[in-house]
């Protein structure tokens, strides 16, 4: 289902309102014609966008890896953590510019969703650095190192068509319809409900229109082409010989239609259905070919099967007609009478090479022509006996063939089933940063690096919250939520947490203290004539020590709303909270060896949660530094 570039517009539009002030967090190849784009804000939640060679839309799912992508590589090098600075699509074509910036560098990647389709990277000169594949054909030359050139426009640009445009149509010969596709270049499902709408015959020739019958097709048109780019719409997807998506349903009729929230919503179910079904034909394809070798294979073999059964069954024939015979009189194969009751059996005497043979059903069978009858028909009852163990080892054969199919169907469903689509779930505001609910329910919120440690404080600081902080260079702010009567578990649960994500995870340090503050100690801009450090703040008054013996974390899936989400914190309300857990201590391996091992036993535990969680929010979970797992096991949420 291509898209029309009068739906991109709205695409454009819709998008670009989205994303304002988002960046690259992450890129990922699906298909080697689709990627997909992590963008994420300091505030809000993160926002997934596909851009493939037929469409370019928001998506609330996750599709693993179905194939390579040339351009993923190339793409993650030049645009993480550059801001998506602007969509833009070129006149009424089906070509859209998405400009990144940021750190002085700007790219441009083309997305072309016309024909095949093509995906580019550009350099802000618009000089091509990547692109999905190359194009030489008379119009235009497209490669690395080309200034990129924009396909030739056809026609009028739909968005500022006025009535005077319509002058050529009524003096066409052609179809009013085929005129208007042509023109201004939008699909038949358009064409034809704008003909509907205006209650004309599509089919009938521009030149034969009256004024008024054209003022109506410029009419409506102009009406469904405002109603699409201003979002003016009542969304369905139409299930009929082809599934499809329509802002607007120019059907007039109910059946295969289902209504949907939103246009993108909708594109997102459609082209998510599309893509996974490619996947599984990506992934099956190596089988599915096996598969069909074996299903030859097998025809031919029951074909075997059945042609070495007919000539046993016709020599058996043979052989009992030469008793017949000898029973009548006939005692000589080449008696003329045998010769007769032979053919219409069939079969026939022939001598090759000075051999004599008897024929039957084009098996030759070695005789003496002189010999008794009843040594003849012994001769063939032999070789009919000979065609039955035959028939045994081509069923032998065909039961291991058959063996062979059934595993490698059993295998192409499994194949099938192995594309993951998940869901992705809305974060709350808290998940950007390290956080866990201690053991009392309250939530404790903690900063990664120096940014988030200044967030934390400044955004999410409330009177009624306490602020700890470790006695030890590069230690994270944390703040425990209405904790102004808070007990002395939770308390100690944050010092925990608070000296396990600071620098003394990496370093092995045990024995160290934290504090904790009321927020009217903490003074968000340094002593007149000092200067502090991004995510650093200035301490007045009492600090509260808590000594924190030695250092332990747990990371766990936790039940949230309708999904599930990992968190990190503490070994005791994570067990109480998780489906399940693992119990991590400092030194051992990295951090991303660490994580696909507790994805690993986690998998064992649960795998139909854990699969849906990637490597990268495990290994976003962890402490800096190398560690070591000491404990997998089911939490209490799991009961």
């Amino acid at each position: 289902m291509p898209l029309a570039g009068i739906e991109l517009r709205y695409l454009v539009d819709q998008i670009t309102n989205e994303v304002q002030d988002y960046y690259v967090s992450n890129i990922y190849g699906i298909t080697k014609d689709s990627i997909l784009f992590k963008l994420h804000h300091t505030e809000k939640p993160d926002i997934f966008m596909m851009i493939s060679t037929f469409g370019v839309w928001l998506t609330s799912v996750k599709i693993d890896q179905m194939e390579p992508n040339r351009l993923q590589k190339r793409l993650r090098n030049d645009l993480l953590r550059l801001k998506l600075k602007k969509i833009e699509q070129i006149g009424s074509e089906r070509v859209a510019y998405f400009t990144f910036a940021g750190f002085d560098k700007e790219f441009v990647i083309v997305g072309e969703f016309f024909g095949d389709g093509n995906i580019l990277l550009c350099n802000n000169e618009m000089k091509i650095l990547a692109l999905q594949h190359s194009i030489d054909v008379r119009h235009r030359k497209l490669g690395i190192g080309l200034q990129y050139v924009e396909p030739p426009k056809t026609g009028l640009d739909v968005f500022n068509i006025k009535e005077s445009d319509f002058n050529e149509f009524k003096t066409s010969e052609l179809a009013g319809a085929k005129w208007i596709g042509r023109t201004l270049g939008l699909p038949k499902k358009y064409v034809e409900g704008i003909f509907a709408n205006a209650k004309i015959d599509p089919k009938k020739p521009g030149n034969t229109f009256t004024d008024d019958e054209a003022r109506k097709i410029f009419e409506t048109t102009r009406e469904i082409v405002t109603n699409v780019v201003t979002g003016k719409h009542e969304p369905v997807i139409i299930r009929n010989e082809k599934t499809e998506v329509m802002p607007v349903n120019l059907e007039n009729t109910e059946e295969g239609v289902t209504p949907v929230d939103s246009f993108i919503k909708g594109l997102d179910i459609v082209f998510t259905e599309n893509l996974v079904e490619k996947g599984k034909s990506i992934q099956t394809s190596g089988s599915t070919k096996k598969i069909k070798e074996l299903e030859n294979q097998l025809a031919e073999q029951e074909k075997a099967i059945e042609t070495v059964k007919e000539k046993s069954s016709a020599i058996t024939k043979v052989a009992n007609s030469l008793f017949e015979m000898v029973a009548s009189g006939i005692i000589s194969i080449e008696d003329a009478k045998a010769q007769d009751v032979l053919q219409k059996l069939n079969a026939k005497l022939a001598t090759e090479k000075g051999i004599s043979l008897i024929t039957v059903q084009e098996q030759k069978i070695q005789i003496n022509p002189k010999a008794p009858l009843q040594s003849i028909a012994s001769v063939l009852f032999n070789e009919a006996k000979r065609q039955s163990g035959a028939i045994k080892s081509i069923e032998q054969i065909k039961e291991n063939t058959v063996k062979k199919l059934e595993k490698l169907q059993n295998k192409t469903e499994a194949e099938k089933s192995a594309i993951v689509v998940s869901d992705i779930r809305k974060k709350s505001w808290y998940e950007r940063y390290r956080w866990f609910f201690t053991s009392d329910g309250l939530l404790a919120v903690g900063g990664r690096d120096a940014a988030s440690n200044s967030a934390v404080v400044r955004k999410h600081l409330g009177k009624n919250d306490r602020i700890f902080h470790g006695e030890i260079h590069g230690s994270p702010f944390f703040i425990l939520k209405d904790a102004e009567n808070a007990p002395i578990s939770s308390m100690n649960e944050v010092a925990h947490a608070t000296a396990c994500f600071s620098r003394a995870w990496r370093e092995g340090m045990h024995g160290l203290k934290t504090f904790w503050v009321n927020p009217d100690q903490v003074k968000k801009s340094a002593p007149s004539g000092q200067f502090l450090p991004k995510g650093s703040f200035t301490i007045e008054g009492k600090r509260n020590f808590i000594g924190v013996p030695s250092l332990k974390l747990a990371v766990g899936i936790m039940p949230q709303e309708e999904g599930y989400v990992l968190t990190c914190g503490p070994p005791d309300p994570i067990k109480r909270d998780s489906v399940c857990y693992a119990i991590i201590e400092p030194h051992g391996s990295e951090m991303v060896e660490v994580a696909k091992k507790i994805k690993m036993e986690f998998s064992k535990i649960r795998e139909e949660i854990s699969k849906n969680i990637t490597l990268d929010d495990f290994v976003r979970v962890l402490p800096a530094g190398q560690s070591q797992i000491k404990e997998v096991a089911l939490g209490d949420a799991a009961i």
